[in-house]
């Protein structure tokens, strides 16, 4: 699933062709993705400009003159193609601009979404109101993750991949921030001291940056608009690496299974 840096990614390549554009055409080629795409979408778009895009959490939002933002999440295997060659049966939503620019998004398990929101109402939107703080913004601290993990003894990975703690943290690198702070990501969350919660503070926008220069992680369906792939999985001390040495000791790195999802990690390193 792309997370925050892959969307981050998308959303820039978008912007270069989107930004200051107008839409001219706008074309759903089925109604729905995970849900219906909103009835009046091509009412509302067709004849905007675009006047910004931005990202929150893992959503992208494409922001018009009109005082409205398109909002589109990735799903499993979205991603926006920019002047594709031909139109695949994956591609479920076109915009083409007053340059003559055509955007597809595909959508090959059609667990992406788009909506259309008042840009006012914004942090109003269900979806936006119960999220965290962005860990790109400086929100996050040693602070904070006590105050939310204090009592709580889930394991510290689980907490990090609910959104009302940290906005747009996924699996991927949640293990990798982990990691880097060598915390154990079995061990209860009221149990990790502060010099680790610290540590972890300063992993988890560090991860996200190199990522996001990186180009994201491109593993299965995700490219960048251009079609660039994302070169930050070869850059992974555990994510993926199953049985393979560690980086900074000579253990094997391992795969748990936690709430469903794989979490690799060093048993020597991370305690």
């Amino acid at each position: 699933m792309p997370e925050l840096p892959e969307v981050e990614t998308t959303v820039r390549g978008l912007s270069r062709v989107l930004k200051g554009r107008q839409i001219r055409r706008v074309e759903a080629r089925r109604a729905d993705l995970r849900r219906a795409f909103p009835p009046d979408l091509g009412q509302r778009l067709t004849g905007a400009t675009v006047t910004d895009l931005g990202r929150r959490a893992k959503y992208g939002l494409v922001h018009t003159n009109r005082g409205d933002t398109m909002i589109f999440h990735l799903g499993m295997s979205g991603a926006w193609r920019v002047d594709p060659n031909d139109i695949g049966k994956h591609d479920h939503l076109l915009l083409e601009t007053d340059e003559g620019r055509t955007l597809h998004l595909r959508d090959p398990r059609r667990f992406g979404s788009v909506d259309l929101v008042q840009t006012d109402e914004l942090e109003e939107w269900p979806a936006f109101k119960a999220l965290g703080p962005e860990p790109l913004d400086g929100a996050i601290d040693g602070k904070w993750l006590r105050y939310e993990f204090a009592g709580r003894t889930a394991a510290v990975k689980l907490l990090l991949l609910d959104q009302r703690v940290v906005a747009g943290l996924g699996n991927i690198y949640a293990c990798e921030a982990l990691y880097r702070a060598r915390i154990d990501p079995r061990k209860p969350a009221d149990k990790v001291s502060k010099a680790k919660l610290d540590a972890l503070a300063i992993a988890i926008p560090q991860v996200l940056e190199e990522a996001i220069e990186a180009g994201g992680s491109s593993l299965k369906d995700f490219a960048a608009p251009d079609g660039e792939l994302g070169y930050f999985s070869k850059q992974f001390d555990v994510y993926d690496r199953e049985g393979e040495t560690c980086r900074n000791c000579q253990g094997k790195v391992k795969r748990i299974v936690q709430g469903g999802r794989s979490t690799f990690f060093c048993a020597t390193c991370q305690r």
